[in-house]
């Protein structure tokens, strides 16, 4: 089996990762604040995996990572914590059209904040050019209304688009406006696999998932909100921190960003996925990965009926989009996975808007996403099958 959908989930996992899920679940159960057996060095698995995390994303307040269910859950939680909910508010809410719909939907199901929404376009790459982000901020601010907050997508999880985030930061910081705009990062695709400096970049909020390219499993993940701005819980429970406590208070430190039980094994896999990219190194990862885009790119656009939705140039990210002409991305899964068991994902990639910019339309694409874990072997044999495809499809 050919598994190129690593932008939804990877696959395979390192095998810490396993061993470390296991052992989760064969040992007593561990909870953050909560655990009464003695830990190792005083810290539990929540307190290191925080710490790694910090140091692949280039965090130093690894006390403000909060651990979740996942992006989606982290991007609500970030979006209903920060933005205003009130129908008096007037400021601006600018996001992009490459966004997932782990943003979008959030942003356009609120109606306070649809009717403030501002999207910056894409080129045909997906490109945001941040010489209109700052365009937008100029305007807000001389119109009197503001922008209360930027939300980014650092690569595209349909093109593999990486987002000049400290052109992006530059705009926000440096153009003189009144009010600065919170700074929100979906880095989803790029934690893990991107290098990027959280930290030197000025972003507000973090947003990311663990079941990517951080090689933890599905239902895990976070987000981080920098010391200073506050967040206003969306979900109130216990949190083992001050259990006498029972009205929320920010004046006392007694945070609900992280309420009910954790996903510990989970997070023990998380910790381990953290501690296999530390091992390898985030710029080892990304330039591996960088080498294989290359052959990909390479090959597909050597077949005459292969259209490709980037390049690579321009397109830094592990993922790339295709369509064979005359022939439904989905067609093309289907044949892939049923004659030689090879694993894609086509569609819109819950990423509606970003199709209209790169031309895919309705149908979407083959998208086709690859990891640490990925071997040169299992593309060379992907590239021949797709040729084959294709040439099939040129005799129809």
């Amino acid at each position: 089996m050919i598994y190129l959908n690593n932008a939804a989930t990877t696959y395979p996992k390192p095998q810490n990762v396993l061993d470390a899920c296991s052992a989760a679940l064969r040992s007593v159960p561990e909870s953050q604040f909560r655990s009464g057996q003695e830990l190792t060095d005083g810290e539990d698995v929540f307190t290191v995996c925080k710490r790694n995390l910090g140091k692949i994303m280039g965090l130093s307040q690894t006390e403000r990572i909060y651990l979740s269910s996942g992006a989606t859950d982290s991007a609500n939680r970030v979006l209903y914590g920060l933005l205003s909910d009130s129908n008096d508010c007037e400021k601006k809410i600018i996001t992009t059209v490459t966004e997932h719909n782990s943003i979008l939907r959030p942003l356009y199901n609120h109606q306070c904040w649809k009717k403030r929404l501002q999207l910056l376009p894409c080129d045909r790459f997906g490109y945001i050019d941040p010489g209109n982000l700052e365009k937008m901020l100029t305007i807000n601010d001389r119109d009197g209304v503001g922008t209360e907050a930027v939300i980014i997508n650092h690569c595209s999880n349909v093109t593999g688009m990486v987002q000049d985030l400290a052109a992006f930061a530059e705009a926000i910081n440096d153009s003189g406006l009144r009010d600065r705009p919170v700074f929100i990062v979906d880095a989803s695709q790029s934690a893990g696999c991107i290098p990027f400096s959280a930290d030197d970049l000025k972003i507000d909020a973090l947003i990311f998932t663990g079941h990517k390219s951080l090689f933890g499993v599905q239902g895990t993940g976070g987000y981080f909100v920098r010391n200073g701005l506050e967040l206003r819980p969306m979900l109130y429970g216990g949190t083992g921190r001050n259990s006498a406590q029972i009205e929320y208070s920010a004046a006392d430190d007694d945070y609900e960003y992280e309420v009910g039980t954790q996903n510990g094994p989970g997070i023990a896999a998380l910790c381990a996925g953290t501690e296999y990219i530390l091992s390898r190194g985030v710029n080892a990862i990304a330039e591996k990965e960088r080498e294989q885009m290359r052959i990909l790119y390479d090959a597909l656009g050597s077949i005459s009926n292969v259209k490709r939705y980037g390049c690579f140039e321009k397109n830094a990210g592990p993922v790339l989009s295709f369509v064979i002409d005359e022939m439904a991305p989905s067609d093309v899964a289907y044949i892939l996975k049923t004659g030689y068991d090879v694993t894609v994902r086509t569609g819109l990639h819950c990423a509606p808007l970003i199709h209209d910019a790169i031309g895919s339309g309705e149908r979407g694409t083959v998208r086709i996403s690859i990891s640490d874990m990925t071997q040169n072997a299992e593309l060379e044999d992907f590239i021949n099958i797709i040729s084959e495809i294709a040439e099939a499809g040129r005799q129809i």
